[in-house]
């Protein structure tokens, strides 16, 4: 009976979707750092964007809905250059996790981060984009404006 369980744990193995694979195709936006192509979502890697219903304060300490701009402005860029294309490099819950790419060759999680519409998230990057932030913090962009709170905190989530 062990090899007919090895059996069965190989072709499970199988089925599920490979590391390096990647998924093309009209990218619909469900938040700053999460897409839909073809049914399938793909989670940025190496980012972290603001939820949905996070709030952060503007240059002047205004509130605003930072998840909603940062969602907003992910849709506007993609729908510049399609399809999108992710080069899936693993799994996390119930999405994949992957690098992507516009269909004029721009890496989308680095632009969210130049944009300030997503942070460098170095548990999962290893600093990646650390320099990226630091452009968009010097300049100003995005979240960096004003003031917002870790996404991952938000969450409730480790940010280390």
């Amino acid at each position: 009976m062990p090899s007919l369980h090895l059996a069965i744990a190989v072709v499970l193995g199988l089925a599920t979707p490979a590391v390096s694979a990647e998924i093309a195709g009209r990218a619909s936006v469900v938040d700053g750092d999460t897409i839909e192509i073809r049914g399938q979502r793909i989670r940025f890697d190496g980012i972290d964007a603001p939820e949905a219903r996070q709030r952060c304060e503007d240059a002047s300490g205004r509130p605003y809905r930072c998840g909603k701009v940062s969602a907003d402005a992910l849709d506007a860029f993609l729908a510049k250059s399609r399809p999108t294309t992710c080069l899936i490099t693993g799994k996390s819950w119930d999405r994949l996790v992957g690098a992507c790419r516009r269909a004029d060759g721009v890496d989308v999680n680095r632009w969210m981060v130049l944009q300030g519409m997503a942070i460098d998230w170095p548990k999962y990057s290893r600093g990646k984009y650390a320099s990226d932030q630091a452009q968009a913090q010097a300049a100003m962009r995005g979240l960096w404006s004003g003031r917002f709170e870790w996404p991952c905190a938000v969450r409730g989530a480790s940010c280390e």
